[in-house]
């Protein structure tokens, strides 16, 4: 006899990352993102550098692009961003993490990029609406392959570098986080429950710019990795 399915319509499909020398697949449950993180990047964003509370806010998981894939530049938007950026992948999850074993969480790291509409972004500023519209769109979430603490460490410190058609746009190192790893994912646990498969993008350094079709963004990120993908 046929099976009959109990959902309503087909279940979507499991967003995942690929992991770094391994046919393994990281399953992606939340893309959680730090709001200006990097002093330079606050200034540059008109804001005030000096240590503030975190704020966060989410991309889907299903905006990943993976394997170096197409960024399709998006609809009704004339001012898309990049923002290149650490991510921290969760392995387990749990609320109120201490600060002090916030890294025995995280099983691994990937390069991923911040895709950002950014008119539409500053257009829900000025009203005072959220930034989703800004922010979660289809493809706005390029990243790397997933690699793994267990081969690469807990690294805090290294470049962090974006090129747009060979040129350098971005250059930083992330041991210039406003916030560290183990404090983001502490303030994080306190306002959400994670889980095994959460993604973190902890931030961008200074020298977000505009991207153009035919662009060919390349995103490096000493002793974790690095990524490409190009604007159609």
């Amino acid at each position: 006899m046929p099976v009959t399915s109990q959902y309503a319509v087909p279940l979507p499909l499991v967003p995942y990352l690929p992991v770094r020398n391994s046919d393994l697949r990281f399953p992606v449950h939340r893309i959680y993102c730090v709001g200006r993180n990097y002093t330079d990047h606050a200034i540059e964003m008109g804001q005030d550098p000096n240590r503030e509370t975190p704020f966060f806010f989410q991309k889907n998981a299903d905006n990943l692009v993976t394997n170096n894939g197409d960024f399709p530049y998006p609809p009704v938007s004339k001012e898309v961003h990049h923002e290149i950026e650490l991510v921290v992948a969760m392995g387990n999850g749990g609320t109120d993490i201490a600060r002090e074993n916030a890294l025995d969480h995280v099983w691994g790291y990937a390069v991923g990029l911040d895709m950002t509409r950014r008119d539409m972004q500053s257009e829900m500023k000025k009203a005072g609406r959220p930034w989703e519209i800004g922010k979660a769109f289809e493809h706005s979430a390029p990243c790397s392959d997933v690699a793994p603490a267990s081969e690469i460490g807990h690294p805090n410190e290294g470049r962090i570098q974006l090129k747009v058609n060979g040129e350098v746009r971005q250059l930083g190192n992330f041991n210039q986080l406003i916030w560290k790893i183990p404090e983001i994912i502490m303030a994080l646990s306190g306002l959400f429950e994670l889980k095994p498969g959460d993604l973190i993008m902890t931030g961008t350094p200074a020298g977000v710019g505009a991207v153009s079709r035919g662009d060919l963004l390349e995103c490096f990120i000493e002793g974790v990795g690095e990524m490409t993908t190009q604007v159609v």
